[in-house]
């Protein structure tokens, strides 16, 4: 019995000292299959596109000492009333190269709806300068979506924060 009674403390030890991470949520957290719909052959829709610049990482006092930075990459419908229709998400790195595309099918976002990425401080993948191109339908009875990018991080008693909106390049 006493050397049962040994192991528990040892076994609850080592569980405590557990130092996996869990799986990254950047890579994929909203089923953007689930999202995804049939748009009307006879659509008159226009392509459009919106460029975002974001940041994982940001130098702090020279190019050699980097701040990692939580993204909220925001996806905002801004209509009361029609649904704003996105076609391409993808995400690319500094050197412009694709990291990861989080959607290539047409999916719907509700009047006033918001959809989020999160790129989870501690993921560098698109370093300084991260990009975003969103291609989306326009229809000009309809506003346009807003692209968002807020970027923040705390350390301590010391936090900092900015945002970022998107630029339409078409």
């Amino acid at each position: 019995m006493r050397v049962t009674l040994f192991f528990i403390p040892v076994l609850l030890l080592l569980l405590a000292c557990d130092n996996t991470k869990p799986a990254s949520k950047s890579l994929d957290p909203i089923n953007w299959e689930k999202r995804r719909i049939e748009i009307p052959t006879a659509d008159s829709l226009t392509p459009a596109k919106t460029y975002l610049g974001i940041y994982s990482e940001i130098y702090s006092t020279s190019e050699h000492n980097t701040h990692d930075l939580t993204v909220t990459v925001s996806l905002r419908n801004t209509s009361e009333s029609d649904t704003v229709i996105l076609t391409k998400g993808v995400y690319y790195d500094t050197e412009g190269s694709p990291i990861r595309t989080y959607f290539d099918f047409p999916i719907q976002l509700k009047p006033l709806e918001t959809v989020e990425i999160i790129i989870e401080e501690g993921d560098k993948t698109g370093g300084t300068g991260g990009n975003f191109i969103f291609d989306w339908l326009d229809d000009p009875e309809v506003t346009d979506p807003l692209f968002e990018g807020i970027m923040i991080s705390t350390r301590g008693t010391q936090g900092l924060s900015f945002t970022v909106q998107g630029k339409r390049i078409q």
